[in-house]
């Protein structure tokens, strides 16, 4: 079976492209977005904080943000759902650790120590003509925390 020449050098050409697109080193930066939260926080009368690190490309959009919501089940008094952070991330491509608190109003007066569930994301928000907000996720965590109780 005689394969045309024509047809064997687009076969190649198209084999080494590939070959070279998956043996390429890949851009480490595309990489390097990424949010953990510690397995413990802390929480006293009115006051919760949740810690944890962050790394963000140099390349990520400007005005990248730490976003955390905290939800523990407040018992006969229902699910307590709360959401605070917005500390600016400093996106060089390094570690950082990172601490969010949120203190007294309604919603903590049902969290309490024990377990709880935690969403960290390392997002960012962009307006749009017509004051259409779009948020973008670059990293999310969510891990089952342990409150404790912390005396200030």
């Amino acid at each position: 079976m005689r394969v045309p020449t024509r047809r064997l050098a687009v076969t190649v050409l198209s084999a080494l492209a590939a070959a070279t697109a998956f043996t390429a080193p890949a851009d480490a930066r595309s990489h390097q977005n990424s949010i953990s939260v510690q397995e413990v926080g802390h929480i006293s009368e009115g006051h919760v904080t949740l810690y944890g690190t962050y790394a963000c490309a140099p390349s990520s959009p400007r005005g990248v943000q730490i976003q955390v919501t905290l939800t523990q089940d407040a018992g006969d008094r229902g699910t307590t759902r709360v959401g605070f952070g917005g500390q600016e991330a400093e996106c060089d491509g390094q570690e950082h650790g990172w601490s969010a608190s949120a203190d007294a109003n309604r919603d903590l007066v049902n969290l309490h120590p024990g377990a709880a569930a935690a969403q960290a994301r390392l997002q960012t928000a962009s307006l749009h003509s017509g004051f259409k907000l779009s948020v973008s996720s670059l990293a999310q965590a969510d891990r089952d925390v342990l409150l404790e109780e912390k005396h200030r």
